[in-house]
Formats: C-alpha cells, structure tokens, sequence
C-alpha cells in the first residue's frame, strides 16, 4: 500500500480535513491532495511532519516512512535488551514504589512485561494455565477461568475494558489488537462462584461496605475484586512516556491499582506483609 494512501486513511481516522491537516503542516490542500493520490511524492521531512499533526503511533510511523521508500527513523529495542538497562531499572524502582499497591507494565498489546510483587495480590487463586507466558491483561482480566468470576462489577469494568482497547485501536488501527479485542470480547461472562464471601474471617479485617444511599459518586470507575474473602476497590491509572523515540518506550504503560478507601489500603497492607 502506498504511502498516500496511507496517509489518508490516518487523515480519516483521525476525522481531519485535507485543508485543516493542510494548515497544520504548513503546506496546502492541493499538496495534500497529491500526496494522498499519488501524483507527488513527499518528503521524508513531510512524511514525519504529517504523520505528527495527524498523531500517528512512532511505529506507523516508521510504515509510512517505508511506504515513501525511506528508512526507518525510529528504533525498536526489546525491553530486555542491554540498551534499554535504564529504561528498565526506572520501570522497576517504579514498581516497587507503588507497593503494597499493585503494579504492572504492559506493552502495546497489553501484554505484561513487568510487575511489582503486589501484583500477586490479585492474581490469588488463578490456573496456572492461564499464567504462562506470555501474560495478557485483557485475557487474564475477562477469561472467565481468570479474574472475571471474582470481579464484582464484572459488567462495569468489562465494558470499561473492551471501551479501553476500541479507542487504543483507533489511535493505532492494529490488526493484532483487534484480534485480541475480537478474542476477549467473545469470552463468556461467568457467574460469581457461591463461595466468595467478601468479609470472611480472615484475620486481615472486614471487607468493604457498598456504598450507603446518599454518599458522593465516585470520581473514577473502580474495579471491585474479591480477594481471600476481602473485597478490594482499586481505581486503576495509566502512565506512558513523553515524547517516546524508541517503539518499544512509546507502547509501554505502567498500570497501577490504587485503594479507593482506607479499608482496601489496610487489606492491601496486610496481604503484602503476608506474602
């Protein structure tokens, strides 16, 4: 496929104009036309300057480039790779930081490259089948033999989830991740087994109460999961690098799981100290 028509179905995606990308990138809508068509052939300049104002992901980039008959501007070094030793050693100590909170670093197929001890927390009682290598959030997450049956606003947070991965498809247009969201989005959604009971006797102190009629909403979606009998609420945040110059470092986010109230926190504690 070539590089104008590339260009163009960013342009679309991102419901942009050929005179509004035009005036963005300093160039006209009759250049742009051209480019699109492919009666003029851009720069590798205005490749990089289009695929800016048009917010195209650093390795689509790299596509474009290779459309146009350039080479690629941007390096792609796995996360283990010596090279990125510092990259790694900060996602660390990042890591650790957030404990007893759970942590986790996923890459751009929400696959998990890293995770902080507390991650453990969470992932108590799950097949070890489901555990191997490569670990994927998404399917962890919504497989009804994974977190799903423990997850007490299942329909909530599920939906956050498949929303979550249609606006990163939009933004990158992967065909891999939409397999992925095809695959999740097709798993069936389990009933909570009988035996969880949040608030068993467990030594690590009572469960978290609904909220009572009349409390203020919640500022963020949270994710109610049952954990040894404790029911924990976590608000998740996501962090991504700034101005990324490596594919790898531009797709990775560190996912943090932070307690909604002063009961999760205690329990959170608690199981950490356990472990």
């Amino acid at each position: 496929m070539g590089v104008g028509t590339l260009l163009r179905q960013w342009r679309e995606r991102r419901r942009v104009s050929q005179l509004e990308l035009a005036l963005r990138a300093d160039s006209s809508a009759r250049h742009i036309s051209f480019v699109e068509t492919g009666r003029a052939t851009p720069s590798r300049a205005m490749v990089l300057r289009l695929a800016e104002h048009l917010d195209v992901p650093v390795r689509d980039r790299n596509a474009l480039l290779i459309a146009a008959g350039y080479a690629p501007a941007y390096p792609e070094t796995p996360l283990h790779d010596p090279a990125m030793a510092t990259v790694r050693a900060g996602l660390e100590q990042l890591l650790a930081a957030y404990e007893p909170n759970p942590a986790l670093v996923l890459d751009g197929h929400y696959d998990v490259a890293l995770t902080n001890r507390a991650v453990l927390v969470l992932l108590t009682g799950v097949p070890a089948d489901l555990l191997r290598p490569p670990l994927n959030a998404m399917r962890l997450t919504l497989h009804p033999r994974g977190l799903a049956p423990r997850i007490v606003n299942l329909a909530e947070w599920r939906a956050h989830l498949l929303e979550r991965m249609q606006r990163t498809m939009i933004l990158r247009g992967s065909p891999m991740l939409r397999a992925l969201y095809d695959e999740v989005a097709a798993y069936p959604v389990p009933d909570r087994p009988a035996g969880d009971n949040p608030g068993a006797d467990t030594g690590l102190g009572s469960a978290n109460a609904p909220p009572a009629d009349g409390e203020p909403p919640a500022l963020a979606l949270p994710m109610r999961i049952v954990v040894e009998g404790h029911l924990l609420t976590l608000i998740s945040t996501l962090t991504t690098f700034n101005t990324p110059m490596d594919v790898t470092v531009s797709e990775l986010a560190v996912e943090t799981f932070l307690p909604a109230d002063p009961e999760t926190a205690k329990v959170l504690a608690a199981l950490g100290e356990r472990r």
